[in-house]
């Protein structure tokens, strides 16, 4: 009967090693951010006083219009994402039309393949196109990119929703666009809100494509330009990593204000085939 509480506790002393480790960059990054290069020297790992709020002071002006672009660019991807990944997933769970099987694990096998596979040819898309040093050349990849996981965990929302509701909705007139718009959508607003939130993080945090294609510095995004930040800044500690708590802010916040709705995309049924 001792055994149980042992194995119970050993449990949660290592979950809570692993929750200590995950969290402790974070911690890291903010307690730096209020040093300054001499207090970082002295103590490296615990917080020191007096704390230096003026470095994101500092920061804010180098890193603000980047955090703009990211904006832009996650935005504008998140929102074309969904808006196709609807319309495409709506008809392969809820049409009958020959070919509709094939065309379906047809996008899913493309998840099989690595996405560094896919870059030259992307790149060299993208440059024919003309779209280098420009928010597109970004934003339309992404959308390409995030369709194949939207539409997968969309396809399990809407094949799981009961046939009676579509049905009474054709009986009372409505079209079949007014029956996606008005009582499909409502229904897997939770399955929405999840892929939303996975795209703002892929896109938010990727680094590969928005380097090799917003040259200028004008349509730069967040990650480019903490780079920048860094080598302009490469002793000064404080400000850098003051650079990086701002620019991790609005993923927090985005996070916390969507976690219920998230959580729910992801259990009640959206990985559903």
């Amino acid at each position: 009967m001792r055994a149980r509480p042992i194995q119970q506790t050993t449990l949660t002393a290592v979950l809570w090693l692993l929750v200590a480790a995950m969290f402790y960059p974070f911690y890291f990054m903010v307690q730096t951010s209020l040093k300054d290069n001499s207090q970082f020297a002295l103590q490296f790992w615990l917080p020191t006083f007096p704390l230096h709020l003026e470095n994101y002071a500092t920061a804010f002006p180098v890193i603000w219009h980047y955090i703009i672009n990211s904006v832009i660019v996650v935005g504008c991807s998140t929102a074309g994402v969904i808006v196709v990944a609807t319309l495409a997933a709506y008809p392969l769970a809820r049409l009958s039309f020959p070919g509709r099987e094939v065309i379906y694990y047809g996008l899913i096998s493309l998840m099989m393949l690595p996405n560094i596979l896919t870059l030259v040819p992307q790149f060299v898309l993208i440059r024919n196109l003309g779209l280098i040093g420009s928010y597109w050349g970004v934003i339309l990849p992404y959308i390409a990119a995030g369709e194949i996981l939207a539409i997968f965990i969309l396809r399990g929302f809407f094949a799981s929703l009961p046939e009676e509701l579509f049905e009474a909705a054709r009986i009372d007139g409505a079209s079949e666009f007014q029956v996606f718009l008005r009582v499909a959508l409502p229904l897997v607003r939770p399955a929405i809100t999840a892929i939303a939130i996975l795209q703002v993080l892929i896109n938010w945090n990727d680094y590969i494509l928005p380097l090799l294609v917003l040259t200028d510095d004008s349509v730069k995004t967040l990650v480019l330009g903490l780079v920048q930040f860094q080598t302009r800044f490469v002793t000064n500690y404080g400000p850098q990593m003051a650079g990086y708590t701002i620019g991790a802010l609005p993923l927090l916040v985005l996070f916390s204000f969507g976690m219920r709705q998230f959580v729910a995309g992801i259990t009640s049924g959206a990985l559903k085939l």
